[in-house]
């Protein structure tokens, strides 16, 4: 914390984003009521201008819409502006300057079944040694061309190069049937409570399997630890995200994709790659986002069940909505609906995809038509028909995806100007967001509370108080 008479390091910030960008404080402040859109009342312009020498100054600690306005500015999220402790940024894309190399975290991009497998095994036991509150800390992700140029790698055909010495390993056929129905106990767990407690657990059992790793195997047996492996390490990242920690996420997608190429399960690196884009969609990363989704695209153009493909292609549609190209948007949605509609039972698809349903491609285009509307209004009617549906199906689903949907059902009635749905609505997901532990929908729950706030409208006031109460535990 702050002593008397020093300034935050939340200043210090404010100020360094800015100048690292070349932006003028007016050239902020115009970028402010961008963010701001039709949703954010703000007041006049010399007002904004004076907040931010105040914010830059130390004068005034930023207050509600500031911080979120921030965040949406400067690409970073808001514990990473406004803590009390000296956080890295997101290494810039190409075209925004050098990034601070003390900032980037360097991805293992190791292509090789045994590295790769070590460097799990080492990282996760680093990460079980590691204090959650250290953890945090380290808030970099890669992105621009140190990012994708290596991820071109996974696209690659070349022969998987296993030890070929002959051995018989710890397990059998019948521990390795045991650790795949584990590893989908802690995946459904994921899709159903987020991070918390459970992200321990996940870690240790990657561990393991890292360890087993270490022995020589015959090749059955050792491609499907890979595939085990590649697969806890997607719920480790998904876990860690939740968890507010985004380095350790991005690392754990990283390596997750490289045991995906020993295991052969090109479906299953496209499926990761799409999270990896997601992630730097949520830190407004979208041009590297698009590319990963490309990339994943092209990988499985012949392989991918529909179920797939149409989760793919709304991962492109939300890099477009991102961009502020609704047009495209709405082409790579239509393109999503109409490879879900060829899904049918009898595609045998695998495990990790089913939580890929009619409620989630109703919630993701909904969410996406959100965002939109920041810009135009008129947007949030096809919004609330999409989401309504979402939270109609998920019913005994994910209780994270339906927290995220509630609130964003709610911000989608205040912007058609219905505060007493919002209100109903928004008390819902506030409910809903005690039973999950995820930084997702923590941030989805202040731009719910930026936008309630904004309005100073006496009915919403419970839902201000529910939503602060919820927050702060």
């Amino acid at each position: 914390m702050t002593g008397p008479g020093e300034v935050g390091p939340y200043a210090a910030r404010i100020r360094g984003e800015r100048r690292s960008r070349g932006w003028s404080q007016k050239q902020l402040a115009v970028r402010l009521v961008r963010a701001a859109g039709d949703g954010i009342a703000m007041p006049q312009f010399s007002s904004i201008l004076r907040r931010i020498k105040d914010h830059e100054a130390g004068n005034h600690r930023p207050k509600d819409p500031y911080p979120l306005l921030y965040s949406r500015v400067f690409g970073l999220r808001e514990d990473e502006l406004f803590a009390d402790r000296v956080v890295a940024v997101v290494a810039p894309a190409d075209g925004a300057g050098p990034p601070d190399t003390a900032a980037t975290s360097a991805l293992p991009w190791i292509w090789d079944p045994e590295p790769t497998a070590l460097a799990i095994y080492d990282l996760t036991r680093s990460d079980l040694m590691l204090d959650r509150r250290q953890a945090v800390k380290a808030l970099a992700v890669t992105a621009g061309l140190p990012l994708v140029d290596p991820v071109q790698r996974w696209l690659a055909r070349t022969p998987i190069a296993f030890a070929t010495t002959p051995a018989a390993g710890r397990i059998g056929l019948d521990e390795v049937a045991q650790i795949e129905a584990t590893t989908n106990v802690f995946r459904t767990w994921d899709h159903t409570h987020g991070g918390g407690l459970a992200r321990k657990a996940v870690i240790g059992y990657l561990n393991e399997v890292a360890d087993l790793l270490k022995d020589r195997h015959p090749r059955d047996i050792t491609v499907r630890l890979f595939s085990v492996m590649a697969q806890l390490s997607k719920i480790a990242a998904t876990m860690s995200w939740d968890s507010g920690m985004q380095t350790a996420a991005q690392k754990y997608y990283a390596l997750g994709l490289q045991a995906s190429k020993p295991a052969g399960d090109r479906q299953f690196g496209a499926s990761i790659l799409a999270s990896m884009a997601r992630q730097l969609l949520y830190l407004d990363q979208a041009n590297d986002a698009l590319e990963l989704v490309r990339l994943a695209l092209d990988g499985v153009r012949t392989s991918a069940t529909p179920r797939l493909r149409s989760m793919l292609h709304t991962r492109e549609a939300w890099a477009y909505a991102r961009l502020g190209r609704p047009e495209a948007f709405r082409r790579a949605t239509e393109t999503a609906e109409d490879a879900y509609a060829d899904a049918s039972p009898g595609d045998h698809d695998p495990e990790w995809i089913t939580y890929f349903d009619a409620a989630e491609l109703a919630g993701v285009t909904g969410g996406r038509y959100l965002e939109l509307s920041r810009q135009q209004s008129s947007y949030a009617v096809d919004a609330l028909t999409f989401i309504t549906r979402a939270c109609q199906l998920r019913q005994g689903t994910s209780t994270r995806s339906l927290a995220l949907d509630q609130a964003g059902l709610a911000l989608a009635h205040l912007r058609r100007g219905d505060t007493d749905e919002a209100v109903a609505v928004g008390t819902a997901a506030v409910e809903t967001a005690a039973q999950v532990q995820s930084d997702r929908v923590r941030i989805q729950l202040r731009e719910l509370f930026a936008e309630v706030s904004a309005r100073n409208d006496p009915v919403t006031r419970g839902l201000r108080v529910q939503i602060r109460e919820t927050l702060a535990r």
